[in-house]
């Protein structure tokens, strides 16, 4: 049934228009119900915006009131906690290549490939297009920069952004 699902998702209901068009809470709720199914969590009233790519959602984890955002491409083990807010554009991207073997090219498909989880904790705004890479950690209520490169962790209440991204200033 939940290849089903994925075809539903991925056929018809990803092309559903977003706020302001009439009638844009019945397709986020389609896509809720949807993501309900498909996902490894999906919190209450999650928002899933159009055209967000997760594979086939088996190791993504969303919390409540969290939104993917537009154009969203989340691949790996990913844990979105609540109230995370996702701007237009954004890649997390929780695997890479093993490159420990150079005998062979990493285009091969045997080459094997590496996940590293990827957490971002409660209260979390995550700018248009932000790339955020394996193994990251970002603190609860961050706030991270739009076109920010995220190639490490960063405790609560920080202020990122750059490339790659920086500290800027603590919110509190």
């Amino acid at each position: 049934m939940k290849k089903v699902y994925l075809l539903i998702y991925y056929l018809f209901a990803q092309y559903l228009p977003m706020q302001p068009i009439p009638g844009y809470k019945i397709f986020y709720k389609i896509r809720y119900l949807l993501c309900k199914k498909l996902l490894l969590k999906c919190g209450d009233n999650v928002i899933v915006k159009n055209r967000c790519y997760f594979g086939n959602g088996s190791k993504l984890r969303v919390g409540d009131f969290s939104q993917l955002g537009q154009n969203a491409r989340i691949s790996g083990p990913v844990t979105l906690g609540k109230y995370v807010m996702m701007g237009p554009d954004v890649v997390i991207m929780a695997v890479t290549h093993d490159i420990s073997d150079n005998s062979k090219p990493m285009i091969d498909p045997s080459h094997p490939s590496l996940e590293k989880a990827v957490v971002i904790n409660d209260n979390v705004w995550i700018g248009t297009r932000v790339v955020i890479l394996p193994g990251v950690e970002i603190g609860e209520g961050s706030i991270i920069g739009s076109g920010a490169v995220v190639t490490k962790s960063f405790g609560p209440n920080s202020v990122i952004g750059g490339v790659p991204a920086r500290f800027i200033k603590n919110r509190v």
